[in-house]
């Protein structure tokens, strides 16, 4: 799959938050995730793994116990059925791949 850089497609998913699939295979999926300052996703769990990049801004990342500040440049990787949770610092710019797919969010 290939896709053109696109300024559509994208979903409100929280308050002050935006979700946009980017590409998927048989086993992964890449979501970039647009967060602005003050962004709240609630602690959550899913069956997925999910690796994640931040491109720009600042996150303050909960992985089960532990709070994780996050810069541009910074990566994580979360098992699944593993709580995370994030509090967007700064207007904020995240790419997550999840595995196995989230047919949930395809568009």
């Amino acid at each position: 799959m290939f896709r053109k850089k696109s300024t559509s497609g994208y979903a409100k998913v929280l308050e002050k938050i935006e979700r946009k699939p980017l590409v998927h295979g048989k086993k992964t999926l890449m979501c970039e995730f647009r967060l602005q300052q003050g962004a709240v996703i609630p602690a959550h769990s899913h069956p997925h793994e999910q690796t994640g990049y931040l491109v720009s801004g600042r996150l303050e990342l909960t992985i089960g116990e532990e709070i994780h500040q996050v810069a541009p440049g910074d990566s994580w990787c979360i098992d699944g059925k593993v709580d995370h949770g994030v509090l967007a610092i700064d207007n904020s710019l995240a790419l997550e791949i999840f595995s196995p797919v989230r047919e949930d969010y395809l568009p």
